[in-house]
């Protein structure tokens, strides 16, 4: 069987594509597997991916750089289905809904279709999106700035027509394409504590140490102001992650036994990925009035 070149996804899924071109330079209008509405952008600077469904980031390769996202060939391109890799939205809660099993993991903001409200194209060659959704009393922005770096900014604005306060989670649940994992290592997170979640929960002292993997690895750490840096010898480059209104960042890979438990992810597919996330979660989750609103950004840049 033929493979879509981007993804690994079977042809045979995919309709026939109709591109749109938009007033915007480099920024073309298609369909994707399965028919999803999907933005390309292809600049001097960059190129991407961007599908409606979910406001889901599926690729970010800039100029002379090999691609920075990780994305799964055995992903669904589905209604009621999340995207598995390039960077899902996580809102309004992380992991299993705290008093529901039966809701979606991670909330619903990466199953629902976006709208795009603006596109431009500013002097400095950047293309830039901004996204809307409604998420239950929330007003959810995402704004995207697509050059060399990649700045991703999301805007959660509680209703001011609602009585009382809500309290949400947020991530930008960004997975990375690493040549292998058992050689990259990830600074910046030396002196964090963290929440533990494998093989049981537990609350961590920091270990002063940058982080390898050897295992599965499931942790959240807290009070994570500073930028983290993956290093990758194998591609000969790093990566790093800057950020603002964040105080959690999530290091995950599933490593063996898990990859081959879930249906979106190739059973060998562990070694080429690990995610680092920029969220508010557990401890560092936040709380709006009515009216109020919270932004949390990323920057993420390749050298």
């Amino acid at each position: 069987m033929r493979v879509y070149p981007r993804c690994g996804i079977p042809l045979k899924l995919q309709r026939r594509s109709v591109v749109v071109k938009t007033s915007v330079p480099g920024l073309l209008l298609d369909s994707g597997p399965n028919g999803m509405s999907r933005f390309r952008v292809q600049t001097e600077l960059a190129s991407a991916e961007l599908f409606l469904h979910g406001a889901h980031l599926a690729a970010w390769q800039p100029a002379d750089h090999r691609p920075v996202l990780w994305l799964s060939g055995n992903s669904w391109f589905e209604a009621g289905k999340p995207i598995r890799g390039g960077v899902p939205i996580c809102f309004p809660w992380f992991g299993p809904h705290p008093q529901d099993s039966a809701l979606p993991a991670h909330g619903t903001a990466r199953l629902q279709e976006w709208q795009l409200q603006t596109a431009s194209s500013g002097p400095d060659g950047v293309i830039r999106l901004l996204l809307q959704s409604m998420i239950g009393s929330f007003i959810v922005r995402y704004e995207l700035g697509i050059g060399r770096e990649l700045h991703l900014q999301l805007t959660c604005e509680l209703s001011a027509t609602v009585t009382q306060a809500e309290r949400f989670e947020a991530a930008l649940h960004t997975y990375f394409a690493v040549s292998d994992i058992l050689a990259v290592q990830i600074t910046g997170l030396e002196n964090a504590g963290f929440m533990n979640k494998v093989p049981q929960l537990e609350r961590c002292e920091p270990t002063g140490e940058a982080i390898r993997f050897s295992e599965e690895t499931d942790r959240v750490y807290q009070n994570t102001p500073d930028t983290v840096v993956l290093h990758d010898p194998g591609l000969q480059r790093k990566i790093s992650v800057s950020k603002q209104g964040s105080l959690s960042t999530v290091i995950w890979n599933p490593w063996i036994d898990k990859s081959r438990r879930m249906p979106d992810f190739g059973d060998d597919e562990w070694t080429g990925m690990v995610c680092i996330e920029t969220a508010c979660v557990g401890d560092h989750a936040i709380v709006l009035q009515p009216g109020q609103s919270h932004q949390m950004s990323a920057t993420i840049c390749v050298s």
